[in-house]
């Protein structure tokens, strides 16, 4: 493939599949999956893209999406594209504050939206945002009450059609380069105000390319989506599913991904660590309440499957007769029905956006399941390093792709250069001379590259801690580490300047109400349990077992149990989930400081 635009790709894969399924959406009221065409889908990105130019979004403008995952959204974003516009994501989480600045910053002509909450706050925003011209709400069920500067997206589609502007638009389209900028991808801003990653079609194209050398699919794929398309990761994993023609069906709700997932069968599908640490720490459970037969045949199953792929497979080596036959037994009463929680068709899943533990990515793929482990960043266009097909060391995060390079520059920081670097941060020169230097991209991350060409990440070098003893700590291992038990939701490890390191822990609310029960251990409130001396000797307990591989600088040595779960809105985690340090060390200031004062 040759580099292209992303509008001219499109349109010719449009051309080539026409009749076919490009994509798929759950109808609300039947509950039927409805299949829209490449045909289909194309005419409505000419209409979409019409109306834009109509309203008066000019080249190199931006337009903003603020919603969730649905179709319109893919839609709207290739849109566009098509007029040489500039998408800006803004995820339906995001802070009323956040979004002001975002659409401040960027100057966004135009708003999509999905439901009523974020159309009400787009509403608010608009009021001392003058720049913007229209606000289009995708559901149709959307109460409008600015009508001046609001219209629902079938309207929209009617006011692009009946335009008589498709000159005009072709016209446009004409001009379009690969070094026009695509989108503005705001980072979460763990350290301080967002910052816009600039992305054109060149760095889109570039990834295509890359993947279609690194990936083995084929037009009869099937993919679920149901990662925000906010997200650069999954965003660029639809673009390349279209690109080869797979068919994606959109979870629009993420509560609902189980049976989504029975309903499709993907055979792709994007991840994140969580889900697999959880489905983990699930199966954990239930062995241990199971018969010691059943714990036994459980075990066998995983120890053969672990044996036939990661050891034979995996190298290319031939299978003996008797492992064979051991595998397929153990498939047919263990393995298969835990492939089936992902539906049973699975070909591999691309998993990122933060680490896993090498035990966890092993027994999954025991079990028969691919999962890609891959490393990159939203200033990287995503993936940089990718497990193959074959040859898997699950303790990094796979080889480096095709395309990139990346060497081990001062403080053991990984760099990155190649085709898939951002432009630069939007209006921030400073910012973006500190990260891009000499050609090179700065992750941030420490790491380390093996003979093999494999990256291990080791931790955000920011991220680390210095106790007051002098020793360095790093805060994302521990924490890793901690949350796959099952009793763990959520953990924060403090210890920067600090004489030892303590954490502040959510725990799993339900399966710890559900011991406390076992155990007699009476409460009425979560406070007057997480209070209770026999719980926190539980967590004491279950801490020391899981930091033992630590050394003793490095563990914690004083806890605080929270009630709630940190959030996105109250502003301690990113849209990302990732940890907001600063912001969690400054409003539990004050149970911080206990924890070193007692």
């Amino acid at each position: 493939m040759e580099y292209q635009h992303w509008g001219k790709l499109i349109r010719d894969r449009i051309e080539k599949y026409s009749d076919r399924i490009a994509m798929h959406y759950k109808d609300e009221k039947s509950g039927e999956w409805v299949g829209v065409t490449w045909t289909e889908f194309g005419l409505e990105i000419r209409q979409i893209s019409k109306a834009l130019i109509k309203i008066g979004v000019e080249e190199k403008q931006m337009v903003a999406i603020f919603s969730q995952n649905m179709p319109e959204w893919i839609t709207a974003d290739l849109a566009i594209m098509c007029v040489r516009g500039v998408t800006v994501p803004i995820y339906p989480t995001n802070s009323t504050a956040e979004a002001k600045y975002i659409i401040e910053d960027s100057e966004t002509q135009v708003i999509f939206v999905g439901e009523q909450e974020q159309y009400d706050r787009a509403v608010e925003l608009i009021k001392t945002v003058p720049h913007v011209k229209m606000i289009v709400a995708f559901d149709k069920d959307i109460v409008l009450s600015d009508f001046e500067r609001s219209m629902h997206w079938d309207e929209f589609l009617i006011y692009g059609k009946n335009a008589m502007n498709g000159a005009a638009f072709e016209e446009r389209f004409g001009r379009a380069e690969l070094d026009d900028l695509a989108t503005l991808i705001y980072t979460s801003g763990t350290t301080g105000e967002p910052k816009g990653v600039m992305i054109d079609h060149n760095n889109i194209s570039s990834v295509l390319v890359s993947h279609d050398k690194e990936l083995n699919v084929s037009d009869k794929d099937v993919s679920l989506s149901f990662l925000p398309l906010s997200h650069v990761y999954e965003r660029i994993w639809c673009f390349f599913c279209f690109h080869r023609g797979i068919e994606i069906y959109f979870n629009l709700d993420p509560k609902k991904i189980g049976d989504a997932m029975k309903e499709v069968k993907p055979t792709l599908m994007c991840t994140v660590p969580r889900i697999y640490e959880k489905i983990y720490a699930a199966i954990q459970e239930k062995s241990k309440g199971a018969s010691a037969v059943k714990r036994s045949l459980m075990n066998w199953a995983i120890k053969i499957g672990g044996k036939y792929y990661n050891e034979y497979l995996l190298f290319e080596k031939k299978v003996p007769a008797g492992l064979n036959f051991r595998h397929k037994l153990a498939d047919q009463l263990v393995l298969s029905k835990l492939r089936d929680i992902f539906g049973g068709r699975i070909n591999f899943m691309p998993c990122g956006g933060a680490p896993l533990d090498s035990n966890i990515i092993e027994y999954f793929h025991a079990t028969g399941l691919n999962v890609k482990m891959g490393y990159g960043l939203t200033e990287t266009m995503a993936t940089v390093c990718l497990y193959g097909d074959k040859y898997i060391d699950f303790n990094t995060t796979g080889r480096i792709i095709v395309g990139t390079e990346i060497k081990i520059g001062d403080n053991d920081e990984i760099l990155v250069k190649g085709p898939g670097v951002m432009r630069g941060y939007y209006k921030k020169p400073e910012a973006t001379a500190e990260v891009i230097k000499d050609g090179w991209f700065c992750t941030g991350d420490a790491g380390r590259i093996d003979e093999n060409g494999a990256v291990t990440i080791t931790d955000r070098i920011k991220d680390l801690m210095k106790t007051s003893g002098g020793k360095y700590v790093a805060p994302q291992k521990l924490e890793k580490t901690l949350v796959n038990d099952q009793f763990i939701e959520q953990i924060a490890v403090i210890g920067d300047c600090r004489q030892y390191v303590t954490a502040l822990a959510v725990p799993a609310m339900e399966p710890l109400q559900k011991y406390a029960i076992q155990n007699n251990i009476g409460f009425e409130t979560i406070e007057e349990l997480l209070g209770n001396s026999q719980i926190i000797e539980f967590f004491e307990k279950r801490f020391e077992e899981m930091q033992k591989e630590f050394s003793r600088f490095e563990k914690i040595k004083k806890f605080t149990l929270l009630p709630k779960e940190f959030s996105i809105e109250a502003g301690e985690i990113t849209s990302t989930l990732k940890l907001k340090r600063k912001v969690i060390q400054e409003k539990y200031k004050h149970l911080i400081d206990k924890m070193y004062k007692e």
